[in-house]
């Protein structure tokens, strides 16, 4: 594979969104006990390697700081069932829940329920529209990981001209959504490049390989895919070989799973835009830590993200994520 110069100065100056706040810094919210060591975790669906990377990290900083972390999940990235394990979370009185919610419209009241019940609400990866519920936010910058996504495919492509697809999970997922924003607003800029509309998966990776493979044959000079997050990236690169375009079409995915990582060794991806998964779970515990003994928590952070290539892909093994603890 030819190399790509740049890139690795891409993935340097999405460093720079390290530790990136708001400035703003939440209240604590309801009557909660100060004494009480009991966390409750909710991550967006179980066994996701990302989530899991946040489960690991957050585990490991519970235990260090003596306190005891119950994660559950839901199976599949879903409104509905996460309600429900939600509830059952709040009924056992934790001293913080701290969720990625998977919609950003409903959950709000349950989780604003269970701030009336003194409980400190940290979001983590993905956040409520409704900033008055939780005390507290960690998720990466996404939307300027759309761009670092775009601005990487850009390189890969080295002027070529043709057609660009992005592909979204589910609307209402504040995550991607704001990547896809990200990406579409950046390759806006290149008239060379042709962004058709966004399509939405159900953040199903076979799903995403029906799409991308109803857009090669409807769009013959497709020349870029961009898939929001890991089911969508996975079903792309699926749809891609199947077509025998893997390499033709570039494929820029969204988070670095063991499978991802092996795709990109392998050609069936191009390059991946990595979170830092581990960061927030373990600044997620924190700051749960700190709201519950009534300390001021920052309102919002942005961690860092980074651009993975074949080029770079060994020195950025800190950024892979786990599938196990």
């Amino acid at each position: 594979m030819r190399t790509h110069k740049g890139l690795l100065a891409l993935g340097a100056a999405a460093l720079l969104l390290a530790g990136c706040g708001s400035g703003q810094i939440g209240g604590t919210g309801g009557q909660t006990d100060p004494n009480n060591k009991n966390l409750a975790l909710i991550t967006g669906q179980r066994g996701e390697p990302f989530y899991v990377s946040i489960e690991c990290a957050a585990q490991q900083e519970a235990a260090a700081q003596g306190y005891q972390l119950n994660v559950q999940a839901p199976e599949k990235f879903e409104q509905a069932e996460q309600s429900q394990i939600l509830g059952g979370i709040v009924a056992s009185k934790p001293g913080s829940v701290i969720i990625a919610p998977t919609d950003d419209k409903a959950l709000a009241a349950p989780l604003q329920q269970a701030k009336g019940n003194g409980i400190q609400v940290v979001e983590v990866d993905t956040a409520l529209e409704d900033r008055s519920i939780a005390v507290t936010s960690l998720s990466s910058d996404n939307y300027a990981g759309g761009q670092l996504a775009a601005r990487t495919l850009v390189q890969l492509l080295g002027g070529k001209p043709g057609s660009v697809l992005a592909l979204n999970t589910k609307a209402g997922t504040s995550t991607t959504d704001e990547r896809a924003k990200g990406f579409e607003e950046e390759i806006a800029k290149h008239p060379n490049l042709k962004l058709l509309p966004t399509q939405y998966t159900e953040n199903e990776p076979a799903t995403a390989a029906q799409i991308v493979s109803s857009t090669l044959a409807a769009n013959p000079d497709l020349v870029g895919v961009f898939g929001t997050n890991l089911n969508t990236g996975e079903g792309a690169g699926t749809a891609l070989s199947n077509a025998g375009k893997s390499g033709q079409v570039q494929l820029v995915g969204f988070d670095a799973s063991p499978k991802q990582v092996d795709d990109l060794r392998n050609g069936r991806v191009q390059a991946l835009i990595a979170q830092n998964p581990g960061k927030i779970g373990q600044e997620g515990v924190k700051r749960a830590i700190a709201a519950i003994k009534g300390q001021p928590v920052e309102r919002e952070t942005k961690t860092e993200m980074i651009s993975i290539t074949r080029d770079n892909l060994d020195q950025q093994a800190q950024y892979f994520y786990k599938s196990q603890c």
